[in-house]
């Protein structure tokens, strides 16, 4: 009874960094449970992609709301990665436990340091929305990059970043050559979720901001929807080959789904160079975890 106690206070804590990062919390629950549950790597991987569902849907509900997301987006990204998640799951249980393990830490190690890379390139001075204030009355001369600033222009094509609203406009006034992107982002989101057992926000997050210009409060809402879907099919598998433990992933989500939800209302308050550093020294710490287990440190 303690353990699940703890194993529900553990998951608040996961949770608001879930709602305010727009990932699944797949990044924190893993090494608490391969470390802290002493699961093996594929109930841990298995038990943590189980917890990541009611999670994200309790994000995404706040996102919705507050409409700090791109609802179409993350709908096709959810279902390209549901179609490739199941391939995810399929490797990780083909592959040596090292190995998983391997991946998971340098995937999230390396998307440390790309975040890390984007928060310091946002000025000290910036407001909630990563944009510089205006400079003696007038706006700032400089033009915002695409995904700095969630409502900016992003240039070129007359978009603006945080709605997508482009030239050459497709269904639901979103532009024709963001449909097929957030697909195959939501494919190589899928399959990094199925064999590491995150939910895949790590990979989205990045390539939201980098190839569609979303800044980052809209880039982790969006990601949040993606991964209440792109992971129920990996589940799904994962419940079938008996790697799941019901009852600590369910204290996980007991504890998550109320601080998703907190998390998600912080995030419209947090300001976006901080929300950065937290996210990448997020990952820092998981993945020195990981790579700290494997070694037997």
């Amino acid at each position: 009874m303690a353990l699940f106690l703890l194993s529900i206070c553990v998951g608040f804590g996961v949770g608001v960094l879930s709602g305010m990062l727009g990932i699944g919390g797949g990044m924190v629950m893993l090494p608490v449970f391969r470390l802290g549950f002493g699961m093996a790597a594929l109930q841990a991987t298995a038990t943590s992609l189980f917890a990541i569902v009611p999670t994200s849907l309790a994000g995404s509900a706040t996102h919705l709301r507050n409409r700090t997301c791109v609802p179409a987006v993350g709908v096709l990204a959810g279902i390209g990665g549901a179609c490739s998640s199941p391939v995810g799951v399929y490797l990780a249980s083909a592959s040596p436990t090292w190995l998983v393990m391997a991946a998971a830490a340098l995937v999230i190690g390396y998307s440390s340091v790309t975040m890390l890379k984007k928060a310091l390139a946002i000025p000290k001075n910036a407001g909630e929305d990563g944009c510089a204030p205006a400079v003696g009355g007038r706006a700032d001369a400089a033009r915002p990059r695409p995904g700095d600033c969630g409502n900016a222009p992003s240039g070129g094509d007359g978009a603006y970043a945080g709605d997508l609203r482009v030239s050459g406009e497709g269904p639901a006034g979103l532009g024709r050559g963001v449909l097929p992107r957030a697909c195959a982002i939501g494919l190589v989101a899928g399959v990094a979720s199925g064999y590491i057992g995150v939910g895949g926000g790590f990979v989205m997050i990045p390539l939201f901001a980098s190839l569609l210009g979303l800044g980052m409060k809209k880039a982790s809402g969006t990601s949040l929807i993606a991964v209440s879907i792109l992971a129920i099919p990996g589940v799904i598998e994962q419940f079938m080959l008996g790697n799941v433990m019901i009852s600590a992933g369910v204290a996980m989500a007991i504890g998550s789904i109320p601080g998703a939800v907190v998390g998600s209302a912080l995030s419209k308050r947090v300001p976006e160079r901080q929300l950065r550093f937290l996210f990448s020294g997020m990952l820092f710490v998981s993945a020195a975890l990981l790579v700290a287990k494997e070694l037997g440190i």
